[in-house]
């Protein structure tokens, strides 16, 4: 039989123990965070300090059970036992800070890429949940249980859930594939080969969707996406040309008729939302002549693509004012038919 004080001193050593890490880890930490703040790797130790907060808490009491096991005069069952325990109490907790760190560093990686939060999570979870995995076989080895018959079963299930998940596994490597390569991103205005078109409003880890102008909701599976020719009228810039055709009469001088257009167009850049005076308004005398008509095409700039609307719809009434001033003509289709009587 143990006496009282072969009980006390191991459990009042390990307190002791237990006591002064955790005052030791709140100092630790306490630092870290002070360098956090001044440094220039805040990321980086901010990272550090998620990833081994709860870990560290593990450690201290492994450290202060061995602390108590070495000082005690337990039997060696007992203690055989209770080594098992620390070490897979430490190997937990390594295992859990490995995964944390490798999610903090992903995470953060997403961050910067700006990658949406949905599509991010899965490859958080995924990441975590392998390395935890991977720790859980280890431990079950530790314990002498036998892990071939599990990863056999686990191999086997995994390709059964693979088969049934084939077309959602496909939409999520689809999508994470678009997102790393930012051929489209969350707030794009795209434009579909079917024709739909509308701003990127969300990409999830099975569909993105997109946001029409009319304000309703086209959502595309991630697979048929990747394979599909769509426009992105935000790559490699928000900012657009728009070309504005107009249409004089062939009594129209056509020097007069550029003038008037970039006199208005350059007047307006000042006062319609979305009109860019850089780059300058062009004029070209394109398609050229028409049927009845002196064709010209007014090419200016607008800040992203819905501000075309305004711009063209202001442009226009300006541009219609200006010539009525000027006694510019817009014509509109005539054509002469001849009737030939027929010789008798």
């Amino acid at each position: 039989m143990l006496n009282l004080r072969q009980i006390l001193i191991p459990i009042i050593s390990g307190l002791v123990t237990a006591s002064v890490l955790l005052l030791g880890r709140g100092f630790s930490l306490r630092i870290l965070r002070q360098r956090s703040e001044k440094g220039a790797k805040k990321g980086l130790e901010d990272t550090i300090i998620k990833s081994i907060k709860i870990p560290s808490l593990f450690w201290i009491l492994a450290f202060a059970l061995y602390i108590g096991i070495a000082l005690s005069n337990l039997p060696a069952k007992y203690t055989l036992y209770l080594s098992k325990a620390i070490e897979v109490t430490i190997i937990f907790s390594v295992t859990l800070a490995l995964a944390n760190l490798l999610a903090n560093l992903l995470q953060n990686y997403f961050r910067q890429i700006e990658l949406p939060i949905a599509t991010a999570g899965i490859s958080f979870a995924l990441l975590k949940g392998t390395v935890l995995v991977i720790g859980f076989l280890i431990i079950l080895n530790v314990l002498g249980i036998s892990i071939v018959p599990l990863i056999t079963a686990l191999g086997l299930g995994g390709l059964a859930i693979a088969l049934a998940l084939q077309d959602t596994l496909a939409n999520l490597f689809a999508g994470i594939n678009l997102l790393l390569e930012k051929s489209i991103r969350v707030g794009d205005f795209v434009r579909l080969e079917t024709g739909q078109e509308g701003y990127v409003e969300d990409i999830t880890w099975r569909t993105t969707r997109l946001r029409m102008l009319p304000n309703n909701m086209v959502i595309i599976p991630n697979s048929k996406l990747a394979q599909s020719v769509f426009t992105n009228y935000h790559l490699p810039e928000k900012k657009l040309s728009v070309l504005i055709p107009v249409n004089v009469s062939y009594s129209s001088d056509p020097e007069k008729v550029e003038k008037i257009l970039l006199e208005e167009t350059k007047k307006a850049a000042e006062e319609i939302p979305g009109l860019l005076a850089q780059p300058e308004p062009l004029v070209r005398f394109i398609p050229g002549f028409g049927d009845y008509s002196l064709n010209f095409t007014l090419i200016c700039s607008v800040a992203e693509f819905r501000d075309q609307y305004l711009v063209q719809h202001e442009l226009r009434k300006r541009i219609l004012r200006r010539f009525k001033e000027e006694g510019i003509e817009i014509p509109f289709p005539q054509r002469r038919v001849i009737f030939k009587r027929a010789e008798e």
